[in-house]
């Protein structure tokens, strides 16, 4: 079978950073305007949802003012992410009927997710941190005073174990191993958590549309055709993916953490749900920076660690998986005005992409 001609796109259609994520038998592609959530339901039909996105977050003035534009990519995971995974889990359910992406139950559960993802991945590294850098000597328990026989006031060195009480550390180069350490805890409990997320049937599903979503965008950056078997050929792996944002994060947490110390354990508590914007907004802008200097031979080695974490959250996808995310693309593609209706319609259903929940 012959492919088809490849259809090379002007630069002028190139110019936004398109992004998405994968879903429950599904991808979301984001644009500049709207969204779309492409996923097969039980009988291997592709259902779509659509909606426009905000001006504001996207095409204002955030979006185009550095470090606070990295703002949009938390929006991304939290807001329409999570929102276009409970989508897509009804579709997988055969339960669509009048989804709703709004409400208090969806934003409840945006909010929980955001609790339990602040709790694991940043206060509890720093909490262990701070427990073995008393361990190993890297930081005491706080100094105390006491009234000697003659009742004077002396200050001995504190036996209380209580991380409350541990002696907070100027800028320095213990202050640094303790916030490596904890970068170290922190990208452990991420690769853990998704090696295990992998290992399971679904987690298996979802990280192949992972794949899927990356091959997608990584043809029509490259000006390729839209075709499943054209853009299998490309690989896997994005400069701009959310696995390679975590990464990035933890070394921006490392070096950042590290400018003001360990301050006591309250205030370093605090520090580290006040400072994730600042931190977002560093690692987009470093991945923004990398993704478009690629031709440069220093900034591929720079990103081969991004890159090498992604192996972790992507399967090579089948070929109606990459359908599913080039419907959802070109969905984004024709609200932009890029493509017209007809190159965007949605494909008959493939009895063979039919599904059940847990098919691996």
């Amino acid at each position: 079978m012959s492919l088809p001609q490849t259809k090379k796109r002007s630069a002028s259609e190139l110019k936004f950073s398109y992004g998405g994520q994968a879903v429950i038998e599904g991808v979301m592609m984001r644009g500049a305007h709207s969204m779309a959530v492409a996923a097969r339901d039980p009988k291997g039909q592709i259902v779509i949802h659509e909606q426009p996105i905000s001006a504001t977050l996207y095409r204002g003035r955030i979006a185009r003012t550095p470090f606070l534009r990295g703002l949009v990519g938390l929006w991304d995971a939290l807001g329409l992410g999570i929102r276009a995974l409970m989508w897509s889990a009804d579709i997988a359910l055969d339960e669509e009927e009048e989804v709703s992406f709004s409400g208090p139950i969806g934003w409840a559960t945006i909010a929980l997710s955001l609790l339990i993802g602040i709790g694991i991945f940043f206060l509890l590294p720093t909490a262990a941190a701070t427990g073995i850098g008393n361990l190993v000597g890297l930081s005491a328990a706080a100094s105390e005073v006491v009234i000697d026989e003659a009742g004077n006031e002396v200050e001995v060195a504190g036996q209380n174990s209580n991380l409350l009480a541990y002696e907070a550390l100027p800028i320095g180069l213990d202050a640094f191993l303790i916030n490596l350490i904890e970068g170290v805890v922190q990208l452990s409990i991420l690769v853990v958590y998704i090696w295990f997320v992998g290992k399971t049937k679904d987690g298996r599903r979802i990280f192949a549309y992972h794949g899927a979503e990356h091959k997608t965008i990584n043809a029509y950056e490259a000006g390729d055709a839209l075709d499943p078997e054209i853009v299998s050929q490309y690989p896997i792996e994005h400069p701009r993916c959310g696995t390679a944002f975590l990464l990035t994060v933890v070394f921006v947490s490392v070096m950042l953490f590290s400018l003001i110390g360990r301050p006591p354990f309250a205030l370093l508590i605090l520090s580290r749900v006040l400072f994730i914007p600042v931190i977002a907004g560093v690692a987009y802008e470093f991945l923004k920076y990398t993704a478009a200097n690629l031709d440069k031979p220093w900034i591929r080695f720079m990103i081969k660690p991004n890159l090498a974490l992604q192996h972790l959250t992507t399967n090579q996808p089948s070929l109606d998986m990459i359908e599913v995310a080039i419907v959802s693309f070109k969905r984004v593609l024709l609200s932009e005005g890029i493509i017209p209706e007809e190159e965007a319609a949605i494909p008959d259903a493939r009895p063979e992409a039919a599904h059940s929940p847990g098919d691996g």
